[in-house]
């Protein structure tokens, strides 16, 4: 059955651009997996987008979306939209060119929907922030050749339903069209049965999909080189610790990127991901120059009926063995001095980013120093929200709080600059940002660690580490390769796949 009906459409039409409809289709013997892998090949633009809460559920919805109506750019400070120039020259406000893209393109939030029914998804590079801190340099010599944001605008949304084991399929209607709103509502209507028939025809043509062959997972370890050699790593956070020494920063985290050679599909990267680290950001983005495959634990900020919410991530411990170890682990995490002391400048650094944008007074730390259980780990984490602050949005929120603290450091602005200093390349999207910005208001975004870059024949891994002035070199140095290890075995296990 169509959602809405025309005549209860037309009631909610009214301060709107446009207005979602949905029809849903039972999905009972289907995966979200085998439902992206039927669209993806024949699509140069799409994404996949999931979640497991708390390491274990599934996340009552996975996105899929594919043949965008638009596409938004900004590389080397030229901005395009569909591959048109938005200005003669660079832009220095990239955020605020977005945010008038969206304000013609305003949509209720309708109970009986997903969050997201329409929208912008993509990323936002880790040096997208130097469009907000000005006083930053251009930094590190760009060697891949990304973007620093990549959009794709949506008006077409799949959802899979994990709940009631349905497909919802969602497009929206015009209203204010010269046409009037009926005609753009039965015009929705036949692009959702077009849509459902195009879906029903690339399932069929699909067929089987491969799977692992049970195999030992080839080391691909060896094959993984990074940007740096260990000595130089340990020197760059002795250089580090001279600068918080000087009272430049608190703590500054350095990172070491990783290469790997002729990597398998980037999409079977991403299925390994999300079975052997399950995560409550899961992330597959496939753009006609690259793709990028991830598996993120923390949230950057989101914005849920105009409430912010970011989510500082620090703190780490393996899990135990069985359950007595895994408590006693969680009483040394808990009890940790130096882990407690990182943690809580980084909740302070999130309350200041969520201070810019909320409404005054209305900044809190709702949850403090939670232990938060994934498959191989365990994580300190706090929640810090406040009310959106009137007249601003999603985007204002992403310019108060790109890049996250834990990939910085602080002061963010000098640590950056310092890292800047030491690193030899840009981040790209390593420390960014992936996600979406709804029609209706509503944002979601995480900090994209733990992700795989596939570009030309190589993969890249990008993984870092928090540096103090009590920092062991050589443990800074072992966090950044453990870190990127996950991925790199993921990308080694995809290999096997038939």
């Amino acid at each position: 059955m169509i959602f809405p009906e025309l005549e209860q459409a037309k009631r909610i039409s009214e301060g709107y651009d446009l207005v979602p409809v949905a029809v849903e289709l039972m999905a009972d013997m289907m995966t979200p997996i085998q439902l992206f892998n039927a669209l993806k090949d024949d699509a140069t633009h799409c994404f996949l987008l999931e979640s497991v809460e708390n390491g274990a559920q599934w996340g009552r919805y996975s996105f899929i979306g594919r043949r965008p109506e638009s596409e938004i750019l900004l590389r080397e400070g030229i901005m395009t939209i569909d591959g048109k120039s938005v200005a003669d020259g660079r832009v220095t406000d990239p955020f605020s060119i977005i945010s008038s893209f969206l304000s013609t393109k305003r949509s209720p939030k309708l109970l009986h929907l997903p969050p997201l029914t329409g929208g912008l998804v993509g990323v936002f590079g880790y040096d997208a922030a130097r469009y907000v801190e000005t006083t930053l340099g251009p930094g590190p010599e760009d060697t891949v050749g990304l973007p620093e944001i990549h959009l794709m605008y949506f008006e077409e949304i799949i959802a899979f339903d994990h709940l009631k084991h349905k497909v919802i399929l969602m497009t929206h209607a015009k209203t204010k069209s010269d046409a009037g709103f009926e005609a753009e509502y039965t015009l929705a209507v036949e692009r959702l049965r077009n849509l459902s028939e195009d879906l029903s025809a690339a399932i069929g043509k699909a067929g089987g999909q491969r799977f692992s062959n049970g195999k030992k997972p080839r080391e691909r370890e060896a094959a993984a080189t990074s940007d740096t050699t260990r000595e130089a790593f340990l020197e760059k956070v002795r250089k580090a610790q001279r600068h918080i020494y000087d009272g430049d920063a608190f703590q500054i985290v350095l990172s070491q990127r990783f290469e790997v050679d002729n990597p398998p599909p980037a999409f079977d990267v991403y299925r390994v991901l999300r079975v052997q680290n399950p995560s409550p950001y899961m992330y597959y983005f496939k753009f006609p120059e690259y793709e990028i495959a991830g598996a993120s634990p923390e949230r950057l900020a989101s914005v849920t009926d105009e409430r912010i919410m970011t989510r500082p991530i620090a703190g780490t411990i393996r899990r135990g063995l069985d359950p007595a170890e895994d408590q006693q682990l969680e009483a040394q995490l808990l009890n940790d001095p130096k882990e407690r002391a990182e943690h809580m400048m980084l909740v302070d650094l999130g309350r200041n980013d969520v201070g810019r944008v909320a409404a005054f007074g209305s900044v809190e730390v709702t949850t403090l120093m939670k232990v938060e259980r994934y498959s191989k780990v365990m994580h300190l984490v706090s929640d810090v929200e406040g009310n959106l602050r009137p007249g601003l949005n999603g985007l204002d929120v992403l310019k108060s709080v790109l890049p996250a603290g834990t990939l910085s450091g602080a002061p963010k602005v000098r640590a950056m600059e310092i890292i800047d200093d030491l690193e030899e390349n840009r981040r790209g999207v390593y420390g960014g940002t992936a996600g979406y910005l709804a029609l209706n208001g509503d944002m979601d975004t995480c900090i994209a660690i733990r992700t795989a870059l596939f570009k030309g024949n190589k993969a890249y891994v990008q993984a870092g580490a928090g540096i103090v002035a009590d920092s062991v070199p050589e443990n800074e140095y072992e966090e950044t390769v453990n870190k990127a290890r996950a991925v790199i075995q993921a990308i080694a296990e995809a290999g096997d796949l038939q």
